[in-house]
């Protein structure tokens, strides 16, 4: 569950999967919008999301929450460690949340986060309206009359969470991140490149220039490219073509080179497939000729046109399994089957 108070007790909560960056981030970023001001500075504790080396005197904040405090222009002040008055107060609402929130709470089930965040907010909206007999005001009161003044308003857009990986960009001008590929200019082939990852967007960028824009992939296709990226002959770059494949395929046998020619021709573009060549023909190195071409054709009967596929039917001898009847002249009987003659 993550915290926040001000300092007139105002309390915000919800629950999260769990204190990792993403979490910790978005938290944030629903607290500026619960709030709606910003403050002028935060006082973390010293987890890993939020201080990357927790010291005395110079507390080195993790850079993906420092982007966030300055796309808020806030700044960072962690609790010290080991001073436990640095955090009296929002140790006070821990204690309050617990009482007012886990309490109530603790015997309900709940089928989602959603759902499980709908009522931490009933109860935090109680908290904040009921009236605290020592002032004769409530939390929310109190909050708009003393602390949202001395506040700024949030900027237009919020921050998004984005995540920063470094990646090769291969020889098929494509950089590999989280399980797709995603396209580059093809003269950047082997230079490392940085991309942000956001949850809808995927941008690459060299020394601090972007070279690239992706909408993400979640699913579907594993490749995403575009046209311009490409070279201009669509053929031979950095060693890599159709041509080559082929050659190298038939040289094992026909059945080799046909799985090659159904690999790149069940892709947009041939280079595309270049990468499932290779896996193809790595995966057949110290693979007998015979026992190779019995493989690619059972492959292809079936329709595994990936080195994955290809090296499940060697690794469990399905090469040397006769191959499955599928004659279309012999009809398929059975008491089930009405046939056409039943919709006429």
């Amino acid at each position: 569950m993550s915290r926040t108070e001000q300092p007139c007790n105002y309390t915000y909560a919800e629950a999260t999967w769990s204190q990792g960056l993403a979490d910790w981030i978005g938290a944030h970023v629903r607290l500026f919008r619960f709030l709606g001001r910003v403050p002028r500075l935060l006082v973390p504790d010293n987890l890993k999301s939020g201080v990357h080396r927790p010291s005395f005197y110079d507390p080195e904040a993790n850079p993906t929450y420092g982007r966030m405090a300055a796309h808020y222009g806030i700044g960072i002040l962690p609790a010290r460690p080991y001073k436990p008055r640095d955090k009296a107060k929002v140790e006070a609402g821990v204690r309050l949340a617990q009482a007012y929130i886990l309490g109530r709470l603790r015997n309900v089930t709940f089928f989602s986060l959603a759902e499980c965040n709908q009522a931490i907010a009933e109860a935090v909206d109680a908290i904040n309206g009921r009236i605290m007999r020592r002032l004769g005001v409530s939390r929310r009161d109190l909050f708009r009359q003393i602390e949202a003044p001395a506040m700024r308003p949030p900027p237009d857009r919020p921050y998004e969470f984005a995540e920063w990986k470094r990646a090769r960009v291969s020889r098929d001008y494509h950089v590999e991140l989280l399980g797709f590929y995603y396209s580059v200019p093809h003269p950047l082939i082997g230079q490392e490149v940085e991309a942000r990852i956001t949850a809808n967007t995927v941008e690459v960028f060299l020394r601090g220039e972007r070279v690239a824009v992706h909408v993400r992939r979640h699913g579907g296709a594993r490749h995403a490219t575009q046209d311009d990226h490409m070279p201009s002959s669509h053929r031979f770059y950095a060693g890599w073509s159709e041509a080559r494949f082929r050659r190298d395929a038939a040289a094992i046998g026909p059945n080799t080179e046909a799985l090659i020619i159904a690999v790149i021709a069940r892709r947009r573009h041939p280079e595309q497939g270049f990468r499932s060549c290779l896996g193809i023909l790595k995966r057949l190195r110290g693979v007998e000729p015979d026992r190779a071409e019995a493989a690619c054709a059972r492959a292809l009967q079936i329709g595994a046109l990936s080195a994955k596929s290809l090296g499940s039917i060697l690794d469990n001898n399905l090469d040397r399994k006769p191959p499955r009847r599928t004659d279309p002249e012999l009809p398929l009987l059975h008491p089930n089957i009405r046939g056409r003659g039943y919709f006429h």
